[in-house]
C-alpha cells in the first residue's frame, strides 16, 4: 500500500470515527432531552441547537466520503444499458454535473459565510455564530466536489448476484 493510499485510509477513519461519535452524542443528547421533557418537565437547554449542528456535522462530514464512493441515490432502472463499458463518457458527464451542483452549493455556503459574519447571525439558545458552520459546509461541499470528479467508474449489479465489498 502506497503512503497516498495509507494517508487517504487514515483520513477516512478519522472521519468515520468522528461521524459515529458525533451521531452517538446526538442521539445520547435527544435521549436525555426527551427523558428530561417527559419525567421532569426540564428539556436539556439549547438541545434543538446543538442537534442542529450536530446534523451538519454528520451530513456534511460525510459528504466527500460518500461522493467518493459514488454511495449518492441513484435508480439502477437502465443500469443494463448505461454501464456498459462504451458509455464510459456518459459516466464522467454524470460526474462533472454532480461536480458543478456540489460546487454551487459550495460557493453558496462561501457567500453565506460572509453574510452569517457581516450580521452577526447566531442560533437562537445558544448563541452559537452560524459563520463557522456555513465555513465548514462550503469547505466540505469543495472537497466533495472535486472527489467526484476522481471517483472510481460505477459497478454494475447483476441481478440475482449477492453484492459484496471488502
Amino acid at each position: 500500500m502506497g503512503t497516498t493510499t495509507r494517508i487517504g485510509a487514515a483520513i477516512q477513519n478519522m472521519v468515520s470515527m468522528i461521524l459515529v461519535v458525533t451521531l452517538s452524542a446526538m442521539v445520547a443528547l435527544t435521549f436525555v432531552d426527551v427523558l428530561g421533557r417527559r419525567l421532569f418537565n426540564t428539556p436539556v437547554f439549547g438541545a434543538n441547537d446543538i442537534t442542529e449542528h450536530m446534523m451538519a456535522v454528520i451530513v456534511f462530514a460525510g459528504l466527500p466520503l460518500l461522493t467518493a464512493r459514488r454511495g449518492h441515490l441513484s435508480i439502477d432502472l437502465f443500469d443494463a444499458w448505461l454501464l456498459r463499458p462504451g458509455l464510459r463518457w456518459w459516466h464522467k458527464l454524470v460526474d462533472v454535473l454532480i461536480c458543478a451542483v456540489l460546487a454551487l452549493i459550495a460557493w453558496q455556503y462561501f457567500l453565506s459565510v460572509e453574510e452569517a459574519h457581516k450580521i452577526k447571525e447566531v442560533s437562537p439558545a445558544l448563541t452559537i455564530p452560524r459563520a463557522w458552520s456555513y465555513a465548514f459546509m462550503a469547505a466540505t461541499s469543495a472537497i466533495a466536489a472535486v472527489a467526484a470528479l476522481f471517483a472510481g467508474s460505477p459497478k454494475h449489479h447483476v441481478p440475482g448476484e449477492e453484492e459484496f465489498e471488502s
